[in-house]
C-alpha cells in the first residue's frame, strides 16, 4: 500500500467528515450525545487493530512488541489530547456550516507545520514559512463578512465561539499529530500493537469522560451504557465509521511517512473546491504555495 493511495483514501473521508456530522444533526443540534461517537469510534479501531495485530502474529514470526512500562506509559498522552479534540469538532459545528469548518481546517496545516519545526526539527525554507503565512491571512479574511446589502452586525461570518473552538481544534490537532509520530516511530514495534495501545487508552479515557457527564448531570437520564445508542441513525453510525477509519489511516501514515503528508487532504479539499484559473484571493495562492512545500519537504 503506497502512502499516497492512503492520502487519497483520507482526503474522501475527511472531506466527507463535516458533512456527516452535520447532516446527523436535527434543528441545529444532536439528538444523540455526541460524546459516545468518539468512544464507539475508538473501541471499533481498537477490534480492527486487535484483528490485524493477531493475523500478523499467526502469519510470520512474533511481531515487535514492546512491553516495557516505560513506553507504554507514552501512549495515554495523544489518547486524551484526541479525546478533547474529537468533542471540540462537534461542539465546532454546532457554531459554523460545513464549508466553513472545512476553510478553518486549513489552521491544522498551519499549526502542524510549526510544530512539525519545532519537536522533530524539521527545517522550512523562506518560501515555506512564506506560504504558511499566506495560507493562515487568507484562511482569516475568508472569514470577514462583506458590508454590501446585509446590515453588518459583526465583522465574520460566523459566531466568534466557533471560531475559537476551531484555532483549539486546529491546535490539538496538530499537537497529537506530531506527537503520535514521534510515538510511532521512536522505534520498529508493529504498527497494529502500538495502535492496539493507543486506542486502548483511547477508549478508556471516552469511557472515563461518559462516566463523568453522568456525575455530573447526577445520572438524571441513566447510565450512559443504557442510553449508548440513543437518537442514533445511521448517518450517525457513518460518522462512527468515518472517524474510526479516519484513524486507522493516519496511524499508518504516521508510521510510514508523517504529518505533512497527513495533513496533505485539507489542501486537496480545498484547492478542488477553489477555482483553479483565476487567482482572486490569498487564500488559494497560498494553497498553491503550499503544495510547494509539500512537494520540497520530501526531496
Amino acid at each position: 500500500m503506497q502512502w499516497y493511495f492512503v492520502a487519497a483514501l483520507l482526503t474522501i473521508l475527511t472531506s466527507s467528515q463535516g458533512i456527516l456530522t452535520t447532516l446527523s444533526q436535527s434543528n441545529g443540534g444532536y439528538k444523540y450525545d455526541y460524546a459516545t461517537v468518539p468512544f464507539l469510534a475508538e473501541v471499533f479501531k481498537l477490534l480492527v487493530s486487535s484483528v490485524l495485530l493477531w493475523k500478523e502474529c499467526r502469519a510470520s514470526s512474533s511481531p515487535r512488541m514492546t512491553v516495557e512500562w516505560k513506553s507504554i506509559r507514552l501512549f495515554p498522552i495523544p489518547s486524551v489530547i484526541y479525546l478533547i479534540h474529537n468533542n471540540v469538532q462537534f461542539a465546532t459545528l454546532t457554531y459554523v456550516d460545513t464549508s466553513t469548518y472545512q476553510i478553518m481546517g486549513n489552521m491544522k496545516i498551519v499549526t502542524t507545520a510549526i510544530l512539525f519545526r519545532m519537536f522533530l526539527k524539521k527545517k522550512l525554507s523562506n518560501l515555506q514559512w512564506i506560504a504558511i503565512i499566506l495560507l493562515a491571512v487568507g484562511t482569516t479574511t475568508s472569514q470577514v463578512k462583506g458590508c454590501g446589502e446585509v446590515i453588518c452586525d459583526s465583522l465574520f461570518s460566523a459566531p466568534i465561539q466557533g471560531y475559537m473552538l476551531g484555532i483549539l481544534s486546529a491546535c490539538l490537532s496538530a499537537l497529537a499529530g506530531v506527537y503520535t509520530e514521534f510515538l510511532m516511530k521512536k522505534n520498529n514495534d508493529s504498527l497494529y500493537w502500538q495502535n492496539v495501545q493507543l486506542y486502548t487508552f483511547g477508549a478508556i479515557f471516552n469511557m472515563v469522560k461518559l462516566l463523568l457527564d453522568d456525575f455530573r448531570g447526577g445520572f438524571e437520564n441513566g447510565p450512559w451504557w443504557q442510553r449508548l445508542l440513543n437518537g442514533y441513525s445511521i448517518t450517525t453510525w457513518m460518522v462512527v465509521l468515518n472517524l474510526g477509519t479516519t484513524g486507522l489511516l493516519v496511524s499508518w501514515l504516521m508510521k510510514y511517512a508523517d504529518n505533512i503528508v497527513k495533513v496533505t487532504p485539507l489542501f486537496i479539499i480545498n484547492l478542488l473546491s477553489s477555482n483553479l484559473f483565476l487567482f482572486r484571493n490569498a487564500k488559494k495562492l497560498a494553497c498553491l504555495l503550499f503544495y510547494f512545500f509539500y512537494c520540497t519537504c520530501h526531496n
